[in-house]
């Protein structure tokens, strides 16, 4: 199991938080003065946010792992009829060496006009590699140690209010590849077994009509985009990736919602192993380990009934999610009697009151055992 858990900025938020939801304005410090702002200013509700806090992580292959997080939300020209903008960091270090840094944004600019969607990563840090497809076995396993780069970007312009089309990149760089023996008869990949370069351009067509991607109540998102790797663009592969990914968003009752997300990811060609579609991870088929399964071809879909807040509760919220998915290759079809199941519960607690934003702690399930998370901001 890897734990990941914003550790003393959430002891933080529950030492500070009386039962009235009120932090004692006269207590001195820049500790207390720094979280009442946080948790308390709802004076400007145009007002950019910005929060920093520390980390702690555990897992078997890292050892312990100490980082910090931030996050940075604002609306362009603080006029709240633009979208929810937001600039999210982490940085670690890990007592076996290892390190990262990743930057994620999603920027809207004034009346929504242009959309850019995005992420960079910069790691030097462990995966375990299962094998490929939907048998690969938890008893073959082999630790990759490497440098992973990826920096992926969407370049997206309003045709017409919520929807919005152009120009996507994605380059992803595995290097420095070292094997390490993880159990007996463990396995290494067959293509792309001693890293890659791979740098992909394509086209992307959105309809996302949601004003709070961090915590959405209503609307719909729904992405479809191709993208081309070749080797006349730099990349050690050809192959090409199609990606589909649509939610959903239905105010049940008051302070209720049900989301429901639908995902699929399809290659051709000869991808390396790295580039293969991924299961698992903090946001679909939560409580499997990223990259737990892997294969050309990849469909999944969840559920979760989200109460934001409770009606007894201005800030303390829940959840409960349900998940299937599998992978399949390019000479197999899609089986609904070979779905991995997953699911859980989770607690939320309202950190922004003023931008509609919680952290989450999502608990999942799965057959071959759990998965804790912490993050600001729902799965989807």
């Amino acid at each position: 199991m890897n734990l990941r858990i914003g550790f003393i900025f959430l002891l933080s938020q529950f030492a500070l938080v009386s039962a009235s939801g009120q932090i004692n304005k006269n207590g001195d410090g820049v500790f207390k003065r720094y979280f009442d702002k946080l948790l308390n200013d709802t004076n400007d509700l145009s007002a950019p946010k910005f929060m920093t806090y520390p980390t702690l992580a555990y897992s078997p292959e890292t050892r312990w792992e100490i980082g910090f997080s931030s996050l940075y939300i604002y609306s362009a020209k603080r006029d709240l009829l633009n979208r929810l903008s937001e600039v999210k960091a982490f940085t670690f270090y890990t007592l076996e060496n290892q390190y990262g840094i990743w930057l994620d944004h999603m920027l809207y600019t004034d009346k929504n006009t242009w959309f850019f969607l995005g992420r960079a990563r910069y790691q030097s840090f462990p995966l375990l590699y299962f094998g490929i497809g939907p048998d690969s076995q938890s008893e073959r396993i082999s630790l990759i140690d490497g440098n992973y780069s990826l920096f992926r970007e969407r370049f997206l312009r309003a045709v017409i209010p919520s929807l919005y089309v152009g120009l996507e990149l994605d380059y992803q760089r595995l290097s420095s590849v070292k094997y390490k023996d993880v159990t007996p008869n463990h396995q290494q990949p067959s293509v792309g077994a001693n890293g890659s370069t791979n740098l992909g351009l394509g086209l992307g067509i959105l309809y996302d009509n949601i004003h709070n991607a961090l915590n959405p109540r209503k609307g719909i998102y729904s992405e479809w985009v191709v993208l081309n790797y070749n080797r006349s663009f730099g990349s050690d592969f050809n192959f090409t990736s199609y990606i589909t990914d649509n939610r959903f968003y239905v105010p049940v009752k008051k302070n209720t919602v049900l989301a429901a997300q639908l995902y699929g990811q399809f290659t051709l060609g000869n991808a390396p192993f790295n580039m293969l579609s991924l299961m698992g991870g903090e946001s679909l088929m939560r409580g499997y380990y990223l990259g737990r399964y892997r294969d050309k071809n990849l469909i999944a879909g969840q559920l979760e009934y989200r109460i934001l807040p409770f009606k007894f509760s201005r800030r303390w919220g829940a959840s409960a999610f349900m998940a299937a998915g599998q992978v399949y290759d390019e000479n197999e079809t899609f089986q609904f009697k070979n779905l991995l199941p997953t699911g859980g519960l989770g607690l939320r607690f309202l950190v922004f009151p003023e931008k509609d934003i919680y952290t989450r702690i999502d608990v999942a399930f799965t057959e071959e055992g759990r998965g804790i998370y912490f993050f600001i901001g729902e799965a989807f």
